[in-house]
């Protein structure tokens, strides 16, 4: 693709990558078969090759209609184009500089500034967000229905274990899973205990940045970046062994701070060490569980693989080989590529579309009447949660069930070494 930058905006940073990774594109089209919201729109300006499109004028003329920040902000960001690119255009960078550059140009109506201004309070902050989902779980009966469902059921408290080993390894507890769905790091917690390996919480840690950064404020996004990573340093210092993220959509943001911040200079080299050691837990799990295998269960799940996991960090068949470890037969799910339309806040921006997309994705998941569905991101979970009555869950949770039954099993069995008998003394 062939471009020519507006003088104003010729030789800024940002612009200068946005300008190469446009030449990177053929036009080719392979991206609309994957793209959600084209399938439901059928609008090439609501495909990716559409929005490449939009933001090459945008860099070329320099304007910025209403029309396109629409298209632009209609995009889930789930990266399903880029594992589908033949010619690998970074999709999800570009639309990341496209969007803010528009936000520093247009104006957004006063309705649409007000309801981003308050997720922005609201969800990156743990004490806000815990609290109005106490008062929501309290309350819960005498709300409507839609927003029932939408509320996760409180959970009792699972106790972690106290940290006991040499290998040490940080968690990141984040904003929304640390109190809608606290479970899931507390059975990794124990999980790792058994495998001799402490998960350490860090306090007042709060969001990764990811909110903020994709709501319109990337600036405040890269402030939370170094806050966290002030908050890690000091355990990077004394020798952590990794960050684990158990919120794929948390992973993908974190393993991106050295990119995000290279041109902070007091920040770049701490953030690249941070994105270093940065794993999702599907990575440290199918090391060390190594050879661990249960007898099959028969029990039927049904996995759905998040667009930050598998478009985002390409960690593809991981989760899968460890549930049938697990014992358990994976549900067979048509177009487990496709977005369950969670995306983090789209789907209370837009949400017409989000529900279309939920009514989807869960069609396929349960086509095989699985018994359980299990996801890595606790969007994910809890979007999918609101739209049926099969359990969700995340899948370190069951796996951390399974291993412990397997491994209480073996402690409660009893086995004798059995001697050998030789024929009986002939008597004299």
């Amino acid at each position: 693709m062939q471009t020519q930058i507006h003088p104003i905006l010729f030789g800024k940073p940002a612009v200068q990558v946005a300008d190469s990774i446009l030449r990177s594109c053929v036009h080719c089209g392979f991206c609309l078969a994957t793209c959600p919201t084209y399938q439901l729109l059928g609008d090439e300006r609501d495909s990716p090759r559409g929005r490449i499109y939009l933001i090459k004028e945008m860099l070329e003329q320099d304007t910025y209609p209403m029309s396109t920040v629409t298209h632009l902000d209609r995009c889930l960001t789930c990266r399903a184009c880029e594992t589908t690119c033949p010619s690998g255009v970074a999709y999800g960078r570009l639309l990341d500089i496209g969007r803010h550059l528009a936000d520093t140009r247009v104006t957004r109506p006063l309705y649409d500034r007000l309801r981003r201004w308050l997720l922005r309070q609201v969800l990156p902050n743990q004490r806000i967000f815990s609290t109005l989902l106490m008062l929501g779980q309290w309350y819960k009966p005498l709300l409507p229905r839609l927003l029932q469902r939408k509320i996760p059921d409180a959970v009792e408290p699972v106790a972690w274990p106290v940290p006991r080993h040499d290998r040490r390894m940080l968690v990141l507890q984040g904003c929304i899973q640390a109190s809608a769905t606290p479970g899931t790091n507390a059975a990794l917690a124990n999980l790792l205990d058994k495998l001799e390996i402490s998960l350490l919480p860090v306090e007042k840690e709060g969001c990764c940045g990811a909110m903020e950064y994709h709501l319109s404020d990337q600036a405040a996004g890269l402030d939370r970046m170094r806050k966290l990573v002030d908050l890690w340093w000091p355990y990077v210092e004394s020798g952590i062994e990794r960050i684990v993220t158990t919120a794929s959509g948390c992973g993908v943001m974190i393993k991106d701070y050295g990119e995000l911040l290279k041109d902070d200079p007091v920040y770049r080299d701490k953030a690249d060490t941070i994105s270093k050691l940065s794993v999702d837990v599907a990575e440290i799990l199918a090391q060390e569980l190594g050879d661990w295998e249960c007898l099959p269960t028969g029990e039927l799940v049904a996995w759905h693989a998040p667009c930050t996991l598998q478009h985002g960090q390409r960690i593809i068949g991981v989760v899968e080989s460890l549930l049938r470890k697990s014992g358990v037969k994976l549900a067979q799910v048509a177009d487990s590529h496709l977005c369950c339309g969670s995306a983090g806040t789209w789907s209370i921006l837009e949400s017409q579309m989000s529900s279309q997309l939920l009514e989807r994705k869960l069609a396929t998941l349960v086509a095989d009447k699985p018994e359980l569905i299990v996801t890595a991101n606790v969007g994910c979970q809890l979007h999918l949660q609101s739209g049926t009555d099969l359990p969700v869950m995340h899948w370190v949770e069951l796996i951390a069930s399974k291993y412990a039954q397997a491994a209480e099993q073996l402690k409660s069995s009893t086995w004798e070494p059995v001697r050998e008998v030789g024929p009986r003394e002939q008597r004299p």
